[in-house]
């Protein structure tokens, strides 16, 4: 198997490594693994691709590049430029922190995922929550990288993949903030919503006076709900939530189309 990884934390991220590893289980022998992932962070920038600059890539080793880009860049330069033969999987992560509830709005590693689903590719994202669970441990992403293999493989052989639909499906996984032993199992369950005001704003002035802001997250550890990725993660579970990149809110079109009528 042939398995491209990308993340949006940056190609020296300790998450990448993480996934490498996972990667060469799941290409086993004779297989291959690709990197091809941002040359700097990456974190947040959703789905962006860089369509009105051009992007410079470079070789870092065997198999290995970083590019100036989005992980979506990186996913368009790994299939059309770097790659002689697409991928059979791509994976996308394991990035530091979780991208459940409303995150995943905005992760260039869900990003990265989706690319590949646009181009009919299997892909998964993968992200490790962080919290008082992990967050001292020697290793924080002990259990992505203790379930992950496992995961990824359920999943390949579970999971459903392309379809009848214009938009392929993929996969959202999260790993749950505590020692891999500690980890209860999986649950899928549909993506949650953290009901806070979610990103804020920390100003500041410059020493020449001009002004200035940091973008600041919200809390994480708010409960979701029952059957939604967040809350899930919190219980100690790993999150599975199928995704298309299909925008449309499915359940207003009957009502919305009963009242203005639809445009032919």
């Amino acid at each position: 198997m042939r398995v491209l990884i990308t993340n949006d934390d940056g190609i020296n991220a300790p998450g990448l490594e993480v996934l490498e590893a996972i990667a060469t289980d799941i290409a086993g022998p004779g297989g291959e693994v690709w990197c091809v992932a941002p040359a700097f962070e990456q974190s947040g920038v959703g789905h962006c691709i860089s369509y009105t600059r051009p992007t410079m890539i470079s070789q870092f080793g065997p198999r290995r590049f970083a590019a100036e880009g989005s992980p979506a860049d990186c996913v368009i330069a790994a299939i059309h430029e770097v790659m002689e033969t697409a991928p059979d999987l791509v994976l996308s992560g394991v990035n530091r922190g979780n991208n459940s509830a409303e995150n995943a709005v905005y992760s260039g590693t869900i990003g990265g995922a989706m690319e590949a689903a646009l181009h009919g590719l299997p892909a998964i994202a993968l992200s490790q929550y962080y919290g008082p669970g992990n967050r001292e441990l020697e290793d924080p992403f002990e259990a992505a990288r203790a379930h992950g293999t496992d995961v990824v493989r359920r999943l390949l052989d579970h999971g459903t993949w392309g379809g009848d639909g214009d938009y392929v499906p993929f996969y959202n996984v999260n790993f749950p903030a505590c020692p891999a032993d500690e980890v209860q199992g999986m649950r899928v369950g549909r993506q949650g919503f953290r009901r806070s005001r979610g990103f804020g704003i920390e100003p500041m002035n410059s020493p020449g006076g001009r002004r200035f802001f940091w973008i600041k997250g919200g809390r994480q550890d708010l409960p979701t709900g029952p059957g939604t990725d967040a809350q899930d993660n919190m219980d100690g579970y790993v999150s599975i939530t199928p995704m298309r990149a299909d925008l449309t809110a499915h359940d207003l079109l009957d009502g919305l189309t009963a009242s203005l009528g639809r445009a032919d």
